[in-house]
């Protein structure tokens, strides 16, 4: 999805790209700063910003997508308009095509993925939302089930607050927004470690991203992803595995990993999706 880059030798170096992919906990503040939504917005285009908001993951889309249409009304987005999607035939419908191709930015709000997924996968609207996220055409954000839905590979479901094991984590297909990555949201706030582990057991050639409440993984176009909020997105890097029970051991038995790589990222940090580092700052510096 992203290309790589030559490694930048300063922070300073790096310049954000103007068009992102924003993965959102979930929870994010609605009434004060705003400040993840503030920042959709303007890589939407700002007060020249047409907007579309996708409530399909609800279910009460109607009341969901009225709350963020006055959010984007009060920011001063030129225009807002709702894909009130319930079925999949409507994900045809020719008028949200016309406006995907004219709008500058997508937002998917929370709710269940599976039911995001099952109304929208593989659908003309959502392989151009994706295509168009994908080449920097628009600013494409999901939060909560709209995050979730950003990997290949999906989390639909699971428990918490026990060892890694296979039965702790539903595994599915998700939109392929971002597709070298599986994510898990609410992280820290419903003690989801456990279950991203065995995730990322499964399928040890992606990349877990665990994101907190009121948190953001902004990915650029550059490779490098940035984290935004109060919280902070857990990184669980399994490219290095020497060693896991996962095909041998029972469904509820607890699963060993050997040789993980972790990182717990805060505001202002920022990662690189294929060259699988953080950026650490020079001696003095903080993250731009």
């Amino acid at each position: 999805m992203l290309q790589s880059e030559s490694r930048p030798s300063e922070v300073s170096q790096l310049q954000p790209t103007k068009t992102a992919i924003f993965a959102i906990g979930g929870a994010e503040d609605k009434v004060h700063g705003r400040e993840i939504l503030q920042a959709f917005f303007q890589r939407s285009g700002g007060h020249k910003a047409a907007i579309a908001i996708v409530p399909s993951a609800s279910r009460e889309p109607a009341i969901i997508g009225e709350r963020y249409r006055h959010i984007f009304g009060d920011m001063g987005a030129a225009q807002i308009e709702i894909f009130d999607i319930r079925d999949r035939d409507q994900a045809s419908d020719e008028q949200y095509l016309k406006y995907v191709e004219e709008c500058t930015g997508v937002f998917l709000t929370g709710g269940d993925q599976l039911r995001l997924c099952g109304l929208l996968a593989e659908t003309p609207i959502m392989e151009r939302i994706r295509e168009r996220g994908q080449t920097g055409e628009i600013a494409l954000a999901g939060t909560s089930a709209g995050a979730a839905v950003m990997g290949h590979h999906m989390i639909g479901g699971g428990g918490s607050g026990e060892s890694p094991n296979r039965s702790l984590v539903d595994m599915t297909m998700g939109l392929g927004i971002v597709p070298e990555v599986v994510v898990d949201q609410h992280f820290h706030n419903r003690n989801r470690m456990a279950r991203l582990l065995s995730a990322i057991a499964i399928h040890p050639d992606r990349l877990g991203i665990g994101i907190d409440e009121d948190t953001c993984a902004m990915f650029e176009q550059d490779g490098w992803f940035q984290i935004l909020g109060r919280g902070t997105v857990t990184v669980i890097d399994a490219q290095a595995l020497s060693h896991t029970n996962q095909l041998d051991a029972d469904v509820g038995d607890p699963l060993s990993l050997h040789s993980l790589r972790l990182h717990v990222l805060c505001h202002g940090d920022r990662f690189h999706l294929h060259q699988r580092r953080p950026l650490t700052p020079m001696s003095g510096e903080k993250s731009a």
